[in-house]
């Protein structure tokens, strides 16, 4: 009989585990809480517009991403445009992301400018990234530029996504963030970043037909209840799932879903594992969508330093991905701890207060110029990743047989991207795989 298997995420993670299983011949189901594939990755209607709950771009060096649309023919959806970035700092908008920008931006001295980059260009040839795991990135990104650029280009950025973490954080997660970025660039004076034509749900659709010829099933609105064991404490295997209230035998599970919630699922994990994940800290999200009746800016990134705003920045995703073209479609994104007293505000708080900071940059901006508003949140939107993180993260293999886990904290030193996702859930189907 072949191997029954579960996976837990019917995210970019999950849905290749479960196809690359499928190809090795298991029985295959995927078990998701929400109504939709996706996860992070999920769209909604917005207005009229199909777009993701929480942004999302391709670049350069994303070649996990190309190999599977090219395995799926697919490779037509992929879409490249040079795009440009401005930097809000202290009441004005400049230009931002190649030399020129650079050299004409006031708030760096000339030494702090060819420091910044000469620190950027030296990053794009990093190819072991074992030493930059061992300090922070405050203390490297102030090592190459000077504390004094340090407080213009990173520290608002750092503040006002991990607030109280701001310097735990390791130089090799950020490294790897500036690399992906810079090698993507068409040219030293060109930015150019890419979209999949119809959004990330083009290519998920596709594989989750393919998941389904194959054989596997796809369960929706299925909250998995509880992982389940089996043996003694020294010897635990792996049994199966409670699934709306019915025990369903499993010979593996793979868990795709941040490692925090699968924590509370198994009160079977051996105790060293529960202290890895419960060590990892991530900071939420509460991501404001605005689609607005004419362009915001000619920006598709812009960074803000500016001591009356609190978010790092605005990304104007229709000047990466033009959609419909009748309309401009800006995220706003407020990263913090779930401790943050902001946290818990209703969306409208966060809507209101990004229309007040649009106003600001941009005093020509009005209310009356937003056709519609929505704001996501999640609980788990980007981990902490601190100075020896390499050794922090828990086993992707588990001791409990037949289980294996993983989240987007087992992508460092790389970042979050729907790359890295179905790079990482190939990487833990081939285990379960040689698990047996």
């Amino acid at each position: 009989m072949k191997q029954r298997v579960a996976v837990v995420g019917a995210g970019p993670m999950g849905l290749t585990v479960a196809y690359e299983l499928l190809k090795a011949g298991k029985e295959v189901t995927i078990f998701e809480r929400d109504d939709r594939i996706g996860g992070m990755s999920a769209a909604f209607d917005f207005a009229g517009t199909r777009i993701e709950r929480y942004y999302h771009f391709v670049c350069g060096p994303d070649e996990a991403l190309f190999a599977y649309l090219r395995e799926f023919k697919q490779e037509h959806l992929l879409k490249w445009v040079s795009t440009k970035m401005g930097f809000y700092f202290d009441g004005k908008l400049y230009d931002w992301g190649h030399p020129l920008a650079l050299l004409k931006f006031p708030g760096l001295s000339l030494w702090q400018k060819i420091r910044y980059g000469l620190q950027v260009m030296g990053v794009k040839n990093v190819t072991d990234w074992r030493p930059l795991d061992a300090i922070s990135s405050t203390a490297w990104l102030q090592k190459g530029i000077g504390k004094a650029a340090y407080d213009v280009l990173w520290k608002p950025l750092f503040h006002f996504k991990f607030y109280e973490f701001q310097d735990s954080l390791s130089a090799a997660w950020l490294g790897t963030r500036i690399k992906r970025v810079a090698l993507s660039r068409k040219s030293l004076f060109e930015e150019r970043m890419g979209y999949l034509e119809g959004g990330s749900e083009r290519l998920l659709d596709v594989v989750a037909e393919r998941i389904r010829q194959m054989g596997g099933q796809i369960v929706l609105s299925a909250a998995v209840e509880k992982v389940e064991t089996a043996g003694t404490e020294a010897a635990l295997s792996l049994s199966g799932l409670t699934v709306g209230g019915a025990f369903q035998a499993f010979d593996q599970v793979v868990s795709t879903i941040p490692l925090p919630y699968l924590v509370r699922l198994m009160p079977g994990l051996p105790e060293e594992e529960r202290a890895k994940v419960a060590a990892i800290r991530n900071v939420g999200v509460v991501c404001v969508l605005l689609k607005l009746r004419k362009p915001f800016s000619r920006n598709f990134w812009m960074n803000i330093n500016d001591e009356r705003i609190e978010i790092p920045g605005l990304i104007e995703y229709t000047n990466l991905n033009p959609l419909d073209g009748k309309a401009s479609i800006v995220y706003a994104p407020y990263y913090m701890p779930q401790t943050h007293p902001k946290y818990a505000r209703d969306p409208q708080a966060f809507i209101d207060e990004t229309i007040a900071y649009m106003k600001l940059i941009e005093p020509d901006f009005s209310a009356d110029d937003v056709i519609a508003s929505s704001a996501h949140r999640y609980e788990f939107a980007q981990t902490v990743c601190t100075p020896g993180f390499f050794d922090q993260l828990p086993p992707m293999q588990s001791t409990v047989k037949g289980l294996f886990m993983a989240d987007t904290s087992h992508y460092y030193p790389e970042d979050r991207s729907i790359c890295e996702s179905m790079a990482l859930g190939a990487k833990l189907a081939a285990m379960a795989q040689a698990a047996g």
